[in-house]
């Protein structure tokens, strides 16, 4: 199994698994964690992309890479997707997107490599994160596909989120601890 590691600069990340895997309908798979992180056409980091899935098709099919690779894009078989056919998401319209998934929780840090558990309320929908992604071909019982396991992201900045994802920062209430009022029931 060919396996590319690729680090992505500064990506929008959506439908984030990080710390609760995704459960799918019953039958349809394994939980998984994940995320979709939104690139920029044209940018360095599709350009990665691109090249980790051309050499992942070519370690799994050699000479047939190019012929099977073209085959996979056409019925979307391959991790790099065009946002335009989610574009009813905030954030996908106009941009690329992986979509990159696994069955272990992927390493979550902070800017400062701290780590990060879902309690922090730093990584959510829409926020700005480094990721690293590795890419590998399948060619088993149930097709072939170039797939993106999720190892690991990095906050790195903040951005609108989605769906109203990001939580509230103290600073949006007030202190109460010098109410004198205790009883809210009078």
């Amino acid at each position: 199994m060919s396996n590319t590691k690729v680090k992505l600069q500064r990506v929008r990340m959506a439908f984030p698994n990080i710390f609760t895997p995704n459960t799918p309908p019953a039958g349809e798979g394994k939980p998984s964690f994940g995320a979709s992180l939104l690139i920029e056409p044209g940018s360095a980091n599709e350009k990665a992309v691109e090249a980790a899935i051309e050499a992942a098709a070519k370690e799994k099919w050699g000479a047939k890479a190019a012929s099977i690779l073209a085959s996979l894009r056409k019925t979307d078989k391959v991790c790099l997707h065009d946002g335009d056919n989610k574009e009813q998401y905030a954030g996908f319209a106009g941009m690329m997107y992986v979509s990159a998934r696994n069955p272990s929780r992927p390493t979550a840090l902070n800017k400062d490599k701290t780590p990060l558990t879902e309690a922090d309320g730093v990584l959510y929908a829409g926020c700005y994160v480094n990721a690293v992604i590795t890419l590998w071909a399948q060619d088993n019982k149930f097709g072939k596909r170039v797939n993106a396991t999720l190892g690991g992201v990095q906050f790195c900045g903040d951005g609108d989120a989605f769906s109203g994802a990001a939580p509230a920062s103290a600073d949006e209430f007030d202190d109460l601890s010098t109410d004198e009022e205790d009883d809210l029931t009078s």
